[in-house]
Order: structure tokens, then C-alpha cells, then sequence
């Protein structure tokens, strides 16, 4: 390796040590504080699931309908169609007319599509006027909680 490329890597090369050193330190340090071994007062929520530092109440598997899925794509595909259409309003200057016209069929096709999932019933909560049964609260308070 010649003298000048050696100056011109140095700097990548003392990164690179710093960064390994850094994730090597990490590891080293979790592994000692990882060990402490806690009371059993402390344990007790330690093998449940938890989330924000919550522990869990319940069993967190039930079914849920599929029309709540079905909402949630309907709700993804149209809101990826509103970045389009406020990209080409950005674009206005440089699309002109023509592609007024255009962003009009492809809002037509948008609104075709959603009419047909509508006749389709893809948007009925409770197809042919059956109540959807309430889900279980898996926790029953007492009389004064709230």
C-alpha cells in the first residue's frame, strides 16, 4: 500500500475502531449488568409480555373480523392515491392541461373501484343486517372501579 492511500484511508480505518470498540463495549457492559439476579418481588411481571410498561391483563388472542382488514387496505390504498394526486399538484406547472385530464380518469378509476367494493359489501360492518357480537372484555371490574 502506497504512502498517499494510507492518508487517505486512515480517518475510515480510526472510525471503524471507534465503532467496534463502541458495539464491543455495549455487549461487554449488557452482558455484566445483564446478570443481576433480582428478587422474586421483582419477577413477578418479568416473563409476560408488556407494552409502554404495562403489563398485560387478559389473553390478547382473539379473532377479529375480517372487514376490519379489509378496512385497513381500503384505508392504505386510498391514502397512497392522495400522495399522488398532491404530487401532481405540486407538479401543476409542468403537467398543465394534459395532465389535469389525466389525474381526472385516474381519479375516476379511484371512485369506480370504490363504488364496486361498495356494491361488492366490502365496506358493510354487519352484512345483511346481523348485529356483530361485542367483544369480551377480558378484565371485569368490580363495583367502584373505573
Amino acid at each position: 500500500m502506497n504512502p498517499q492511500a494510507f492518508q487517505e484511508l486512515w480517518p475510515l480505518g480510526l472510525y471503524l475502531f471507534f465503532v467496534l470498540a463502541l458495539v464491543a463495549g455495549m455487549l461487554i457492559i449488557s452482558a455484566l449488568l445483564g446478570q443481576r439476579s433480582p428478587s422474586a418481588a421483582s419477577k413477578r411481571g418479568r416473563n409476560e409480555p408488556f407494552e409502554s410498561g404495562i403489563v398485560s391483563v387478559g389473553f390478547g388472542r382473539f379473532r377479529i373480523s375480517a372487514h376490519f382488514y379489509m378496512v385497513a387496505m381500503l384505508f392504505v390504498l386510498f391514502d397512497l392515491e392522495v400522495v399522488y394526486i398532491i404530487a401532481w399538484a405540486i407538479a401543476w406547472d409542468a403537467v398543465g392541461w394534459s395532465g389535469y385530464w389525466g389525474l381526472l380518469v385516474f381519479v375516476g378509476i379511484l371512485v369506480a373501484g370504490l363504488a364496486w367494493e361498495w356494491r361488492q359489501g366490502a365496506l358493510e360492518w354487519h352484512p345483511g343486517g346481523r348485529d356483530v357480537p361485542d367483544i369480551q372484555r377480558p378484565l371485569q371490574l368490580r363495583k367502584g372501579d373505573s
